[in-house]
């Protein structure tokens, strides 16, 4: 995996990740064969800060049910996100500024 700019999918705004912004902590959707080393160059070339640290979470795959029968046995594929950590004294990302 040598390109960068494919290793993060999006960013993952839920309520939680917005509170952890004010931590200077951030949450992205990155590839299945990422790794932390791999998701930290990825952030330091594209945003231009410094990583403190990077936590991968492997989210399992879930099953739910959709229609008014409930019949209907849909699945959510799985995925993987990481916590970025910023190192003190590094700017906001601008990519969650606005978000509330």
């Amino acid at each position: 995996m040598t390109d960068l700019y494919s290793v993060i999918v999006r960013p993952l705004v839920t309520e939680k990740s917005n509170r952890q912004s004010s931590k200077g902590q951030y949450v992205f959707v990155v590839r299945n064969d990422a790794t932390r080393t791999v998701v930290k160059d990825a952030l330091e070339t594209l945003f231009e800060v410094t990583v403190a640290r990077v936590n991968i979470v492997n989210a399992p795959a879930k099953r739910g049910r959709r229609g008014r029968s409930r019949r209907l046995v849909v699945r959510r594929a799985a995925f993987k996100k990481a916590i970025i950590t910023l190192a003190e004294g590094s700017k906001p990302l601008e990519i969650f500024e606005g978000v509330q």
